[in-house]
Parts: structure tokens; C-alpha cells; sequence
């Protein structure tokens, strides 16, 4: 079998290509749909990164498939103007991240909060999880924060220490558990 470009593409993939973006495409639309509304996050969150990429291969395949009517819609307005939309959408909700300005109100109030939290010190996050300042200095010494200052912020220990902030905030969390 070929394509409409007179390329050989093997029947299998030719009769696959286009049930496959579709089972993935509704995979991929069913738990974005649920990650929005934070239902079920931990069920649906990696399946939805994995699938949506594992959706490139059979996307491939099935523009493969239909290129010449694929090329088609290049030479009318309704697609550059699609592509246009799509950019400025992508772009309005990438910006702060690009930008760095995470005080927009769009920005996850999550890691917003992180952020408030790795530029306290361990004597000012101390009450937060009901331990000590002495607690918070063990317990990442524990962790194998080797530089452990109790006068700097979070973030500049997991710095010094060669460890992320996220890896800080594992620890404090499990501190926060015992």
C-alpha cells in the first residue's frame, strides 16, 4: 500500500495509524480533562505525560498516511490562522514561565508556595511542621544536606549541598509526617 504521495507504507501501519491517534487522543483528552479538574491526579498524571508521547508515533503515521490532504489545508486561511491561535494560546500560558514572573495569577499556587517556603530559613519553616530549628538542621543532615546553615534560606542549602529544592522539600515533608 502507499500513501497519497505514492511512498510505500506497510498495511499494518496504514489500517493502525488512525484508530491508534484516536484511542490515544481520547486517552489523552479524558485525563487532561481530569488533571484539570484534580480528579484522580496520581492515577492520571504520568499516564497522561507517557500516552500523549507515545501519540506522536501513530500522529506521524497518520499525516504519513494523508499527506497530500494534509498538505492541502497549507494553502488555505483556516489552518495558518488555526496555527496562529494555537501559538498565542501556548504562549499566553508558557509567558511567566519564560519570563520568570511567577507573581501571575495564573502561575500554580503550589510551587508558588514552595518558592515562600525554600527562601525561609530552617528556624522560620521550624513551626510550620511543629519541630524544632535544631530538628530541621538534623533531619537534613540526615537527608545528606552537607551544608546545613541554619541562617540560610532552604533553597541555598539544597544549593550548597548539591541537591534540588524539591529533594529539601521531600525531606521536610517526611520530617513533617513523624
Amino acid at each position: 500500500m502507499f500513501n497519497d504521495r505514492g511512498f510505500p507504507m506497510p498495511s499494518l501501519l496504514s489500517r493502525y495509524a488512525t484508530p491508534f491517534t484516536t484511542g490515544l487522543f481520547l486517552i489523552s483528552l479524558i485525563s487532561g480533562i481530569a488533571l484539570f479538574f484534580h480528579v484522580g491526579t496520581t492515577a492520571f498524571r504520568e499516564m497522561h505525560e507517557w500516552l500523549s508521547m507515545v501519540l506522536f508515533l501513530p500522529f506521524v503515521l497518520h499525516v504519513w498516511k494523508n499527506w497530500r490532504p494534509f498538505l492541502a489545508y497549507f494553502k488555505r486561511l483556516p489552518m495558518a490562522l488555526s496555527l496562529a491561535i494555537c501559538l498565542i494560546a501556548g504562549l499566553v500560558f508558557a509567558w511567566p514561565a519564560i519570563t520568570g514572573d511567577t507573581s501571575s495569577a495564573s502561575s500554580n499556587p503550589a510551587f508558588a508556595m514552595v518558592n515562600i517556603v525554600a527562601a525561609a530559613t530552617p528556624a522560620e519553616v521550624a513551626p510550620l511542621l511543629g519541630k524544632s530549628n535544631a530538628d530541621i538542621v538534623t533531619a537534613l543532615k540526615e537527608a545528606g544536606f552537607t551544608t546545613v546553615d541554619p541562617s540560610k534560606p532552604l533553597s541555598e542549602i539544597a544549593t550548597a549541598s548539591g541537591k534540588d529544592t524539591m529533594e529539601l522539600m521531600a525531606t521536610l515533608t517526611a520530617l513533617k509526617a513523624k
